[in-house]
């Protein structure tokens, strides 16, 4: 009979999620201030990279990537590699285009 191992973590004390509850509420404040100004062609960037940074901050705390093996964290990075190509090269041809009316 085979038997499999399961790698173990330590909990996350209390205060981390709490710490991490009040970055994320202060990103999403700070993502309803930048919508409500003009930044120009640089609101869509600005959006994108706080939605970037909540992102992260949901990855490595409440899916426990600080305790992940190096593989993970590859992966992990390569696939936003791969997602800021894709989105760089939509926005590019977005960009690209007249919209005159």
């Amino acid at each position: 009979m085979a038997t499999t191992e399961h790698s173990t973590h330590q909990p996350a004390a209390l205060s981390l999620y709490l710490l991490t509850f009040g970055m994320l509420m202060f990103l999403t404040l700070l993502t309803i201030f930048a919508g409500f100004q003009n930044f120009g062609m640089w609101s869509t960037p600005i959006a994108l990279g706080i939605a970037a940074v909540k992102a992260a901050l949901v990855v490595v705390i409440f899916m426990h990537g600080y305790s992940s093996s190096p593989l993970t964290w590859i992966i992990i990075l390569a696939s936003m590699f791969f997602l800021t190509i894709m989105l760089g090269l939509m926005l590019s041809d977005y960009m690209s285009r007249g919209w005159a009316m």
